[in-house]
């Protein structure tokens, strides 16, 4: 894990360092923009951190167990998915919750469910769905996301016996 992050972090800087060597004006610009966009996601990031360590804090391993461990079973799966439907959280956020969630006894397809649900169904964005691709269009999308998750996180489930 840490060879890992030491690899990308040290790519990234080689290949910063290479866009400096190539064009220093477009490399500044380029960075000026990233911190931007930076500062407009850590406020975001920052809430859904402290909220994720509060749902952790106040839900059990027993509870998280019964819900989504791998007792629960395809009930746990549909829990997650539907879970994930509702929320609205970058999925960049996401996936700190997924790790948080399999090492307190999540099952995998249970988090599978949730991530692909997260990232595929709009619960929140529906009425935009609707204005723009109209009632029958925005319900068929999202009705055949929800089962294209949970059929990737059964297959999950089975991959991963």
């Amino acid at each position: 894990m840490l060879l890992t992050a030491l690899f990308i972090n040290g790519f990234a800087l080689f290949c910063l360092a290479l866009s400096l060597l190539k064009d220093r004006a477009k490399t500044k610009e380029s960075l000026k923009i990233a911190k931007k966009a930076f500062i407009q996601v850590l406020p975001t990031v920052l809430i859904i951190i402290i909220l994720i360590g509060w749902l952790l804090a106040f839900l059990s391993k027993e509870v998280i167990l019964s819900l989504i461990g791998k007792e629960a079973g395809f009930t746990g799966v549909v829990i997650a998915a539907f879970l994930g439907s509702i929320l609205h959280i970058p999925s960049l956020v996401s996936f700190p919750l997924a790790a948080s969630l399999l090492k307190s006894g999540a099952s995998v397809m249970a988090v599978a469910a949730f991530i692909t649900t997260l990232t595929m169904i709009g619960f929140v964005t529906l009425p935009l769905e609707i204005k723009e691709l109209g009632k029958k269009i925005a319900f068929l999308r999202n009705g055949f996301s929800f089962v294209i998750a949970v059929i990737i996180a059964l297959l999950m489930g089975v991959i991963l016996r």
